[in-house]
């Protein structure tokens, strides 16, 4: 053991470890160095704590220590040791705790074109040998520059599916010229390359004459799709042709004078397609000019676009008749368009009743069992028959004051007048286009000009019922009533973050002056009874903050249920139950109608559902959620006094989420960045294309993320449109509780950690910015909080912000 302890003493004197260790200058060399100076001026990281002596060599003084992961440039070399300077002071180190220091910093995706004979390397210096030597005007993109040790600086490029790195001063920086889509004839037997540079993987052989497109270039390369592949062209193989010229109209119809022929462009010298018979009708919203002056128009003939020659057609319009029952002569069928050729929708048996009241050329424009089209004219004949068909009951809207009449006819005896916005009830449809409705006790037929199909929360009966009462009034209700409903609808075995928490929503209904039993079933529609992902994952039973295009991340976190209950009923008072607030509409559930396009008709919508939520069932879903916990008791709510106490609208809950390391995000748009969450004045904006890391989101909205390692926030980030204003490339979230693995398969021994439901998770992007994933694209790499990297089944993981 002593002859072991002697030998625990040799040392080479360089400080190394923690900077607690002291340094005798004991050890194997122990002379000064003697080798010959030689100038240098490299850049070096230390591996270890570090002396600084006077001299080369460890029997000079130490002067100070160098820490462990600085950078330093030395300036003289002699044998193994280095002349530099750290802290205002100058001396020499041992190179055997050095290593050169290479800085690595992302760019923006960046296009350069070698500028003479290249060589291409492993790493950013040429120390090694060269593995590829490319020609003059080779073009490479790259998201990656080096300053290696000397003070070169070279870019990281793909070459042959291998990543390599190319001196800077050996390229040529381009950019992506955009311009207007411009036709290009080839002027010999060229090629398309995979990429803008000739030493690039030819795609296919492109023959003389052949007419390509491109409306964009990088250097002296047009990008080009050919035979259904995208590539590179050498501009110098090509020339300007005269282009087709397009011109948007206004939607005309056109009818063949004879047997036509119809084309995949306005070219003549191309194939023809197709050829259709005269009389055959078409819809056009395109001119075009061809290369010889001639007209031509764009139609739409059996669901592909084709062009006619305009020659060859005649241009009609539609004719608006009075409305008129016409009876099917024969049996015929419904034609897409006004004309034999085209596609044949559903057949019209023989005696079959029509209304019609427009016409284009000698076709009829019909709508028969909710199919529309064109009949041939020739098929039909009047009919003074009137049929009626029973429809589902179907709400619709009056557009204007409206007369209800005994019968479908505008002659017969009027019964009263319906108001304009009034919400009505269809229950049969006549073939002259008039319904049959109720209103104040009469029914009878309305024309059906004038009403339009809704969809409406409007019960349009009774108004008594949890979906109108006055949500200031306080509720009977007890704590035990909501935990008994909740619990009797969680699934079993299923996690409920509302489990027995009603006695919540009657203190927040009591502090606030807000009825607790709407609170409650407000929070179970919203949350799936507490089951929810926002809910467990943020505390958040009400969905707040949340959006269509970012419901998690963009909904608010509480730090308890009890916090979020209380601020929802303080926010419901103060703005929708307040009438003073913009959005008051009454202070109770109410509906809202919408017409078929999902458009709001704010004169027959009302209460909280007037804004609140897009379901024009909103209000009466939540009703029965109450009338489900506590039947509705008329008599008491007829009594029940409002509480009229409005309070100041609450700040915004601290709460944040944070995003695990090594997110990579995109600018797609200019985005502000301010030093700190909330200042005045920005510090700069960045533009679309700039890469950077995402750090985390506030309940503000306010997201902080860093850039070449500084950090910054911005609120220039719409969740509600993130897609505007950046792109995320690998932030994953987990949907369930999952096990991570240390390998891509479900076997037994490779669990190395578990993840809880709704966990941030940073997946690992491959040298292309693609995730990282298994040959059968089910397993996610993923890299965990502490730097170890592990798999995840993909099934349970969304990506977020994509």
């Amino acid at each position: 053991m002593k002859k072991m302890g002697r030998v625990l003493l040799v040392s080479t004197g360089i400080l190394v470890g923690t900077s607690s260790i002291s340094c005798p200058n004991i050890g194997l060399e122990t002379s000064k160095a003697s080798a010959a100076i030689v100038n240098i001026k490299s850049n070096y990281q230390t591996t270890a704590n570090l002396n600084l002596r006077q001299g080369a060599g460890t029997t000079y003084k130490s002067i100070l220590t160098i820490p462990k992961g600085k950078v330093i440039t030395a300036t003289q070399r002699n044998g193994k040791w280095y002349k530099v300077t750290y802290s205002s002071k100058t001396g020499w180190v041992s190179g055997t705790y050095l290593k050169e220091y290479y800085k690595y910093t992302a760019q923006a995706t960046a296009y350069y074109f070698t500028n003479k004979t290249t060589k291409l390397y492993t790493t950013p210096d040429n120390k090694k040998a060269a593995v590829y030597s490319v020609v003059v005007n080779n073009g490479f993109y790259s998201t990656q520059n080096i300053v290696n040790s000397i003070g070169q600086t070279w870019f990281r490029v793909s070459y042959s599916g291998k990543t390599l790195y190319v001196n800077s001063a050996d390229v040529t920086k381009s950019a992506v010229a955009t311009f207007a889509q411009t036709k290009y004839k080839a002027i010999k037997n060229t090629s398309l390359y995979q990429t803008y540079g000739i030493s690039s993987k030819v795609l296919s052989s492109i023959p003389s004459g052949t007419i390509i497109s491109s409306s964009k270039r990088v250097g002296n390369w047009y990008i080009v799709t050919f035979n259904g592949k995208t590539g590179y062209v050498y501009i110098n193989n090509f020339t300007k042709v005269n282009e087709i010229k397009y011109e948007t109209t206004s939607t005309a119809y056109y009818f063949t004078k004879a047997v036509t022929n119809l084309y995949t462009t306005p070219d003549a010298t191309k194939p023809v397609v197709t050829t259709v018979s005269g009389d055959n009708g078409f819809t056009s919203t395109q001119k075009a000019t061809d290369l010889v002056g001639k007209l031509w128009y764009r139609i739409n003939y059996n669901g592909q676009n084709l062009y006619v020659k305009s020659e060859d057609v005649t241009a009609n319009s539609f004719t608006t008749l009075t409305t008129t029952n016409y009876k099917a002569l024969n049996a015929t069928y419904i034609y897409e368009l006004f004309g034999n050729a085209s596609k044949q929708l559903i057949q019209i048996p023989k005696d079959t009743v029509i209304p019609i009241s427009k016409k284009i050329g000698n076709w009829y424009s019909v709508t028969y069992n909710g199919v529309s089209g064109y009949v041939r004219a020739v098929d039909f004949g009047k009919s003074d028959v009137v049929t009626i068909t029973n429809i589902t009951d179907t709400t619709y809207i009056t557009t204007s004051e409206l007369n209800i009449r005994q019968t479908y006819d505008a002659s017969s005896p009027l019964l009263t007048v319906i108001p304009v916005n009034m919400i009505i009830i269809a229950t049969d449809k006549a073939s002259n286009n008039w319904y049959k409705v109720s209103y104040n006790g009469k029914t009878g037929y309305v024309f059906g000009s004038y009403i339009k199909q809704v969809k409406t929360g409007d019960p349009m009966t009774s108004r008594d019922s949890y979906q109108f009462i006055d949500l200031r009034t306080p509720s009977p209700v007890t704590a035990t009533q909501i935990n008994t409903y909740i619990a009797s609808n969680v699934k079993s075995g299923a996690k409920s973050i509302l489990t027995n928490q009603g006695q919540l929503f009657i203190d927040a209904g009591n502090k606030y002056g807000i009825n607790a039993l709407y609170l409650a079933a407000h929070a179970i529609h919203e949350s799936g009874f507490g089951t929810s992902q926002i809910s467990l994952g943020k505390n958040n039973l009400f969905g707040f903050g949340s959006y269509d295009a970012t419901p998690y991340i963009a909904s608010y976190k509480f730090m308890s249920v009890q916090e979020n209950v209380e601020y929802i009923a303080r926010s419901i008072k103060s703005t929708y139950l307040n009438p003073s607030n913009w959005k008051y509409h009454g202070a109770y559930l109410g509906f809202s109608t919408k017409d078929m396009s999902n458009v709001r008709i704010d004169a027959a919508s009302e209460g909280m559902n007037f804004y609140y939520a897009t379901d024009p069932n909103w209000g009466n879903l939540i009703a029965q959620h109450m009338q489900k916990i506590l039947p509705f008791d008329k008599a008491y709510y007829d009594k029940a006094q409002p509480n009229t106490t409005i309070p100041g609208s609450p700040s915004t809950p601290v709460g944040s989420d944070v995003f695990p390391a090594n997110i990579q995000a995109v600018a797609k748009g200019n985005i502000d960045l301010y030093t700190a969450k909330g200042d005045a004045a920005k510090v700069k904006s960045i533009a679309a294309g700039t890469a950077f890391f995402l750090l985390e989101k506030t309940n503000d909205y306010w997201i902080k993320l860093s850039i070449d390692g500084n950090v910054f926030w911005t609120n220039s980030i719409k969740l509600n449109a993130y897609g505007q204003t950046l792109s995320v490339k690998n932030l994953g979230r987990t949907t369930d509780a999952l096990n991570v693995r240390s390998s891509a398969t479900t076997a037994e021994n490779n669990i190395i950690g578990t993840l809880n439901l709704n966990t941030y998770v940073s997946i690992v992007t491959n040298t292309d910015g693609t995730l990282t994933m298994d040959s059968t694209k089910k397993w996610y790499k993923i890299q965990l909080a502490n730097g170890s990297f592990g798999w995840v089944s993909s099934s349970y993981v969304k990506q977020e912000l994509k």
